[in-house]
């Protein structure tokens, strides 16, 4: 597996686009954060709000639709905290994403909007995850995230419409795919891992006890490191075009 310091010589343009708010810096803050300083623009695309992200039972006043305008703006400040620019968000239903054409067409036009760079989604074949069944909105967003970026983004036959609307055919140098269980590169994030830490807890709507969150990420530490002096690693399955 390859490891990685600076991982490019010129500053890139670099899309996020992952399920949830809190999905960007969960997944690869620490990786967002070292980039976002090394110059490079960062802009996080989420394709919801999160607006199920709570238990009516322990939160009876909290509605679907309360959730996800403070979800926004947890968001914003996480992002703020990361080095991101402000989050853009396309507000599809919580739990209900599916990889079909009609969010692949919508997918590609934002990657034609955007033309980044780089393009960081997740692992649509990673099952589980840390905490048990990985849920299905990361995986139906990193399959169509993947079926945008091929054969569809770069290639003016697919979604002409899209041409027509003067979405221009793009195609990103590199996808990054966070949350995966095939990484085939590593990026040492123990200089920004306080950042990412941070930068989770201004989803105060998602961080239930904040000294169990805290412990349970400073024991992510890698198995060459100790308490004394951590280490941390970020994983990705990286796909090169460029």
């Amino acid at each position: 597996m390859t490891e990685q310091t600076k991982t490019w010589e010129t500053d890139q343009k670099i899309l996020v686009i992952l399920a949830h708010p809190d999905d960007p810096e969960f997944f690869c803050g620490g990786t967002l954060a070292k980039w976002a300083r090394e110059g490079h623009t960062v802009t996080y695309l989420l394709l919801t709000c999160g607006d199920k992200g709570f238990n009516p039972t322990t939160t009876p006043d909290m509605t679907p639709e309360k959730l996800c305008g403070i979800r926004h703006i947890e968001q914003a400040e996480a992002a703020k905290v990361i080095g991101a620019q402000p989050p853009l968000f396309m507000d599809l239903p919580d739990g209900y994403l599916v990889p079909d054409l009609n969010l692949r067409r919508d997918v590609t036009r934002e990657i034609r909007r955007h033309k980044p760079d780089i393009l960081v989604t997740c692992d649509p074949q990673n099952l589980f995850a840390l905490y048990g069944i990985n849920h299905p909105d990361h995986r139906a967003c990193g399959q169509v995230v993947l079926d945008a970026v091929f054969p569809a983004a770069g290639n003016p036959a697919y979604f002409p419409d899209l041409q027509a609307q003067g979405f221009e055919p793009h195609m990103p140098k590199e996808v990054w795919c966070s949350l995966t269980n095939q990484p085939n590169t590593s990026i040492d994030v123990t200089a920004t891992w306080d950042i990412k830490l941070q930068g989770i807890l201004q989803h105060k709507t998602q961080v239930q006890d904040v000294d169990k969150l805290i412990e349970r990420m400073k024991s992510r530490r890698t198995e060459d490191s100790t308490d004394e002096d951590p280490r941390y690693e970020e994983k990705f399955r990286v796909v090169k075009y460029g």
